[in-house]
């Protein structure tokens, strides 16, 4: 028996359901298994911080450039580290904004490309409502209603979680992330 059959659903096995994210909004190109929407099997990240520093800040074609050299490197990494082999995948996730529109157009046309080669949907992700769903994983117990602040990168916003899918902004900064200062 094929031991990713093993969620009972009523009288039948229903098989467990993998995604693999790809993230490529901003500096960093990421990829993840999920396994059933709450388990990550994997996540590897290739960040860019030591090229961008000698600049003082992320620098939109550098990082468009570099998320070209490392996306086919770091979803195959993402696949060895979770076990599972590509024709396992159900689906492909993928950052599709907000973000830097150079570094997105790498992670959605690679996206695309693999979900149509593979025959899989293709699943479009905010990237503000990413962060809101990583609290489901992280905080399994987790339900809505709550409040959720989210600083990242260029966003802060402080988000009333209403239900999974329905949210409502209650405040955000315009063109940066709240920063602490000394």
């Amino acid at each position: 028996m094929d031991c990713s059959y093993k969620v009972k659903k009523g009288n039948r096995m229903k098989k467990d359901t993998y995604i693999l994210g790809i993230e490529s909004s901003c500096d960093e190109t990421s990829s993840s298994i999920v396994k059933n929407g709450r388990e990550v099997l994997s996540n590897v990240i290739n960040s860019q911080i030591a090229i961008h520093e000698q600049f003082g800040g992320v620098v939109p074609e550098i990082a468009s450039r570099n998320h070209i050299e490392a996306i086919s490197h770091v979803v195959k990494e993402s696949l060895k580290q979770a076990n599972i082999n590509i024709e396992e995948v159900d689906a492909i996730s993928c950052t599709y904004g907000p973000g830097l529109v150079g570094a997105l157009l790498v992670g959605v046309s690679y996206s695309k490309a693999l979900s149509y080669a593979l025959n899989k949907p293709l699943i479009a992700t905010n990237h503000i409502h990413g962060h809101i769903a990583a609290n489901y994983i992280t905080h399994k117990e987790l339900k809505p209603p709550f409040l959720c602040l989210i600083i990242s990168g260029g966003h802060t916003h402080l988000v009333h979680i209403k239900d999974y899918t329905k949210f409502e902004i209650l405040g955000k900064t315009r063109d940066d992330a709240v920063r602490r200062s000394i």
